[in-house]
């Protein structure tokens, strides 16, 4: 079947194969793409809205055992710069993010040994008590590395966090779903079964998540692929994701070094995502590591969402990358690209219409 009436039919319904992935990929135009992405996006919504939420990135620590080759955000217990953030701190961070207007935070960190499942449910019941914010924290990685020094099962440490004040887990340490990939980037990181039983077990408990995916490092497009079957495989079995966020890897600072990805590989993958991905109903593009203008372009490649303005971001700083957006630049942006700017909440819900 010729590229242009694959697509059509995608956009009218037919569930993508992965040989149709692979074939899409080489052969459709590139513009076609990004037309038939939106395309199945507006028929998902019915409107032209594009969403973006207010809120923070808070990293409790930097020490991590994990040491990923990739990040350069990791420290030492013995670095001078080590730290675990004290509770005025915290406070001064979530009070400055509430100003702002912040309905959300994800708070994420390091695997530190010294920190146990009591430091995150008092922590997060902490939280609770002061402040009406969503807490929409913790990795896979994290849960498991909480388990493990906790003593718990998955299911356990998962239900103690959920009554101490968790309401929603980032997707992020996916990086790679494949583990080929994962034992060359972070091999002392959960593996991909671990990774898509973690969410599994969160969704089964009503915790729902966010899937993610680091792309351009040293995996190849069979790699990605593979990671979006998994995604979607579990999707079908929980519909757990309220959302799919691709970014890509910065070289910067890091073990791993290597080049960026291009500009036109991202948008062209984002829209086979969009068009893949059938049972995901939201699809970020990734301005903090794109850039504002790239950002801009995923709206009209499937993306439905452009995430956080980044009250502050550290991880993907510390690689040498660092976009900052204002709200009104938000605005700004979606409604320069023909779409009308909307303010959400974690669970997607539409807080305000510019």
């Amino acid at each position: 079947m010729r590229a242009d009436r694959l697509l059509e039919d995608i956009v009218n319904g037919k569930r993508m194969t992965d040989e149709e992935f692979v074939k899409l990929w080489q052969e459709a135009d590139f513009f076609a793409l990004g037309k038939a992405a939106d395309a199945r996006r507006q028929k998902i919504f019915g409107h032209n809205l594009a969403t973006f939420i207010i809120d923070r990135n808070i990293n409790y620590t930097n020490i991590c055992s994990c040491r990923c080759k990739f990040c350069a955000f990791y420290r030492t217990r013995e670095a001078k710069d080590a730290y675990v953030i004290d509770r005025e701190a915290l406070w001064a961070k979530i009070e400055e993010a509430i100003d702002l207007g912040a309905t959300q935070l994800m708070i994420q960190g390091g695997l530190n040994e010294e920190l146990d499942i009591t430091f995150f449910t008092d922590m997060f019941k902490d939280i609770k008590a002061r402040y009406n914010i969503t807490l929409h924290s913790l990795s896979a990685p994290e849960i498991s590395f909480i388990a493990k020094i906790s003593g718990l099962s998955i299911k356990e440490t998962l239900l103690r966090l959920k009554e101490a004040g968790l309401d929603s887990l980032p997707g992020g340490g996916a990086e790679i779903l494949h583990d080929d990939v994962r034992r060359e980037i972070s091999p002392n990181k959960i593996s991909t079964e671990e990774w898509l039983s973690i969410m599994k077990t969160a969704h089964e408990i009503g915790l729902a998540s966010t899937a993610t995916m680091m792309m351009g490092s040293i995996e190849k497009l069979e790699h990605q692929l593979y990671h979006l079957h998994q995604i979607r495989d579990l999707q079908d079995q929980t519909g757990g994701f309220r959302a799919f966020i691709v970014w890509t890897y910065q070289p910067g600072n890091n073990m791993l070094a290597g080049d960026k990805i291009s500009s036109l590989y991202y948008l062209r993958f984002l829209a086979l995502s969009r068009l893949y991905l059938d049972n995901f109903k939201h699809i970020q593009g990734s301005w903090v590591t794109q850039g504002k203008e790239i950002g801009q372009l995923s709206l009209l490649f499937g993306a439905d969402d452009l995430g956080s303005i980044m009250i502050e971001e550290n991880v993907v700083r510390a690689a040498g990358t660092f976009y900052k957006m204002k709200k009104e630049e938000m605005i700004s942006l979606i409604r320069s690209a023909g779409r009308i700017p909307a303010q959400r909440d974690t669970s997607y819900n539409i807080l305000q219409i510019f």
